[in-house]
């Protein structure tokens, strides 16, 4: 430095670099922690209760806590609630060594609902390091120490299934839960019989006990063990015969019903507890003792009756005499099920369900019946006992006769024959090297068209198929609606109808045999069709609409239908139905059918397929031999069944 003394520039020096090590310590000290991380750690570890050593507690007296006692507060001021997403809202506000950090907790609730609050979280610094100061206001502002917060259902009110007109089909109605209780019983040995006596008296079948005295020995002695759900007049009938029995117990409430046991019973479906199997393969939608849809309409609109259960959550603690005290503080409302709309009429579902019981058959049947004007199925009857597959919907069987409705028209439609052209009907009649013969050897020889359709001769039908093609059998079908794409709103079978084919094929396939099969609900689409003039998809679903339900067909020729209606009369006059001439009503016309359904020849499906006035039905009876000792009379007990106040004479 110009003009300074060596000594004082050699001190100036001196000095700076002193100054110079005084600031090189200072430079390296940092500012206080800020309180964000601490609070992100307590966040982000609140949902398992495990923070890792990477929050650090104390109380609000500045007491020491550990990861496993606030973990331990926490679990149990969170009650019965368990699924939680927290996050901080931005960062801590600070004031000298306290901070406060704003916070949103979010609780998943039962059935999925969603709870959301803000609440906040006090931090202290001790030591350079900031501490979650543990409060039970953390989980909730109004908590407080030895309270719990807990969840509350709300029940959704399931809906039931209405008719068009609005009125309940299926409905809330009274039942009683039979039971026995273990330590009431004084010896199971004598009971059970007396149960199985009493209960075979309103369940046809009976009860399966056989596995009542495990159920027992494996409950615990004031267990409900339950037997049987009866309905309540049911259960007034033997109430006198078990009410007083040593270890019978008893629970009323509701359930879902239709006006009687078997009243579209594989339609409707049924509703009741759900099961393992059902929450396996729904996890998170169910809780156990739900009630659910097991089967049919219950199951597949399950999620639209059952509605949505509400949700409360309340705190509760205790007083200091002992008593709960709750306090309410989130609710959210039940959104009870919408009612299913159906077209079915009771009068007519009672009649088919009727006819069916009163045949005392015990293989499968089926009775479907629409109007014929509008298309609207009436009724859907299975059996025996109200069936448990949708059989009149579902099933897939050949046809047998009833299809020569659909080859008449189609001969008929094309001109190839008309109702007076004779037609020889032989005792056989051979193609291709395979023999086809009539029922009970029938030969007819030459007669008018309309007889061979009258009296059902297969050798007839099947020496016309040479005037349908390859593909003409099959385009008549399509006309009456079968294999044709359907909308109804549940499970239905529409139909396949034999195509092309060995020219034996095609033979069988003229009188229902082949490879053509159906549903009942096809051949009354069928059935309606020639009724009507013209074939229109059975609806059977009013709300919700089926989405995309079929076109109506085109408008069929009334020179063809004249001719096939005439010959379908017939049927019922002088032909293979001839008991159902006088049934009340109005004329009745149809065709009756037997159809082989395996190599042997003695197994038959019965069927009688047919209208009166507006009413179109079809009636299915599996394995049930000859049509005319079946189905038949299974038809006359159903219109007889829509005319209760006639007595036949």
């Amino acid at each position: 430095m110009v003009g300074m003394p060596a000594l004082a520039q050699h001190r100036r020096i001196a000095l700076f670099a002193a100054l110079a090590l005084l600031a090189t310590p200072l430079a390296a000290c940092s500012k206080d922690p800020e309180p964000g991380p601490a609070l992100d750690a307590f966040v982000a570890g609140w949902p398992h209760a495990q923070w890792n050593g990477k929050v650090t507690f104390v109380g609000p007296q500045n007491q020491a806590l550990t990861e496993t006692d606030v973990a331990n507060r926490l679990k149990g001021l969170s009650g019965t609630l368990d699924t939680v997403t927290v996050k901080a809202d931005g960062k801590p506000t600070i004031s000298d060594k306290s901070a406060t950090g704003k916070i949103t907790v979010d609780w998943t609730l039962p059935g999925g609902t969603h709870w959301t609050y803000p609440s906040q979280v006090r931090l202290t610094q001790q030591n350079k390091t900031w501490r979650v100061i543990w409060d039970p206001k953390i989980v909730h502002p109004d908590l407080q120490e030895n309270a719990a917060l807990n969840t509350k259902v709300v029940a959704a009110a399931r809906a039931g299934i209405n008719d068009a007109a609005g009125n309940p089909l299926a409905t809330a109605r009274n039942v009683v839960v039979v039971g026995v209780e273990p330590d009431k019983i004084k010896d199971l040995a004598v009971l059970t019989p007396v149960l199985d006596s009493a209960l075979k008296t309103v369940v046809p079948g009976g009860v399966d006990l056989s596995g009542l005295a495990q159920q027992v020995a494996q409950a615990k002695p004031d267990a409900f063990v339950e037997i049987v759900t009866l309905r309540r007049e049911a259960y007034d009938q033997i109430k006198p015969m078990i009410h007083d029995l040593d270890g019978t117990v008893f629970r009323e409430e509701t359930r879902i019903l239709a006006p009687t046991r078997t009243f579209a019973k594989a339609l409707f479906g049924s509703v009741g507890e759900v099961t393992k199997e059902i929450m396996d393969a729904n996890p998170g939608k169910y809780a156990q003792g739900d009630q659910v849809g097991l089967y049919g309409l219950q199951k597949q609109y399950d999620a639209r009756l059952r509605g949505s259960d509400g949700v409360e959550v309340d705190i509760t603690s205790k007083n200091a005499d002992g008593t709960t005290r709750t306090q309410k503080v989130f609710g959210a409302d039940a959104k009870d099920g919408q009612a299913l709309s159906v077209t079915l009429d009771p009068k007519v579902q009672n009649a088919a369900d009727g006819a069916i019981a009163g045949s005392k058959l015990t293989q499968r049947t089926a009775i479907v019946a629409m109007r014929v004007s509008d298309g609207h199925v009436l009724a859907v009857a299975n059996g025996p006992d109200g069936g448990g597959d949708d059989l009149a919907l579902v099933a897939q069987v050949p046809p047998g006769s009833t299809f020569k409705v659909v080859t008449a028209y189609g001969v008929l439609d094309g001109g190839s024959v008309t109702a007076d052209s004779v037609v020889d009907c032989p005792a056989t009649y051979t193609v291709d090297g395979r023999t086809f013969k009539n029922a009970h050897d029938m030969a007819l020889g030459p007669v008018p068209f309309h007889t061979d359709l009258a009296k059902s001769c297969n050798t007839a039908f099947a020496s016309l198929a040479p005037k349908l093609g390859d593909t003409g059998l099959a385009a008549a079908g399509t006309a009456l609606g079968l294999g044709t794409k359907w909308d109804l709103g549940v499970d239905c079978f529409t139909g396949a109808v034999s195509s092309g084919g060995s020219q034996a094929e095609q033979a069988a396939a003229a009188f229902g045999q082949g490879t053509t099969v159906v549903s009942p609900v096809a051949m009354l689409g069928a059935i309606g069709a020639v009724a009507r003039g013209r074939w229109k998809q059975p609806v059977l679903l009013l709300d919700p609409a089926p989405a995309a339900p079929a076109a109506d067909g085109p408008q069929l020729k009334e020179s063809t239908l004249t001719q096939l209606r005439t010959g379908l009369r017939e049927v019922v006059t002088n032909g293979t139905a001839v008991s159902l001439k006088d049934v009340p009503g109005g004329p009745v016309s149809g065709k009756t059918g037997t159809a082989e359904y395996d190599a042997d020849p003695a197994h038959t499906h019965a069927w009688f397929i047919g209208w009166q006035g507006d009413l179109a039905f079809a009636v299915f009876v599996e394995n049930g031999g000859d049509s005319t000792a079946t189905a038949v009379p299974l038809a006359e007990a159903f219109l007889r069944g829509l005319q209760p106040q006639t007595v036949r004479r």
